[in-house]
């Protein structure tokens, strides 16, 4: 006998994207200063958008210090971005790392990422429940934040649509209040 059960999907409200303020990134770039390889992985996630995983992928040979960019490998999508632009301030820090390395050295890191400095440097900003992939949300954010579309942000993180992007990586509560506060309603009153 067959049955009349029907299946409803229910909204599951979306969990708050985790976005760290300007001063919360500067006191995590502090609080890692002591180790130079986690501070260079940070740096590459605020600045690029890469998830930890792409960064520990990069090869010297990846990195294009002539034009400022960087290829990666994502590994999560299979896909690569052949250029992914960076900072000029982040590739002098790149350049700096590698004149360290040994000679004939390919990979970018000779380190692991390490959970155990992580967990220091979270406990030590006060974010004991950041999340190095919060860092990715940070980058999209801050892009939103200073007026940057969804399309590129979209293209800078490798994201297949703009709901993808807007809805679990950009905080744009900090846009809305700047647009509201526009609002010439003030001068009425």
């Amino acid at each position: 006998m067959p049955s009349s059960l029907e299946i409803k999907k229910v909204k599951v409200a979306q969990k708050p994207v985790t976005a760290l303020s300007g001063q919360q990134v500067r006191d995590l770039l502090t609080a890692v200063s002591p180790y130079p390889t986690l501070r260079l992985r940070v740096l590459l996630a605020v600045t690029t958008g890469l998830r930890r995983g792409d960064t520990e992928t990069i090869r010297i040979g990846d990195i294009h210090f002539d034009r400022n960019t960087v290829t990666t490998r994502n590994r999560k999508a299979g896909k690569a971005m052949a250029e992914r632009p960076v900072p000029e301030v982040i590739m002098t820090e790149l350049s700096n790392h590698v004149a360290t390395l040994p000679d004939g050295w390919e990979e970018l890191f000779m380190d692991r990422f390490s959970p155990q400095k992580w967990e220091k440097i979270r406990q030590a900003v006060k974010l004991p429940d950041l999340k190095f992939h919060d860092l990715r949300g940070t980058f999209s954010s801050l892009l939103a934040q200073r007026g940057v579309s969804t399309a590129v942000t979209q293209r800078l993180l490798e994201h297949s649509s703009p709901p993808l992007t807007n809805g679990g990586y950009t905080n744009v509560d900090p846009v809305l209040r700047q647009a509201v506060n526009q609002l010439p309603v003030a001068e009425r009153l």
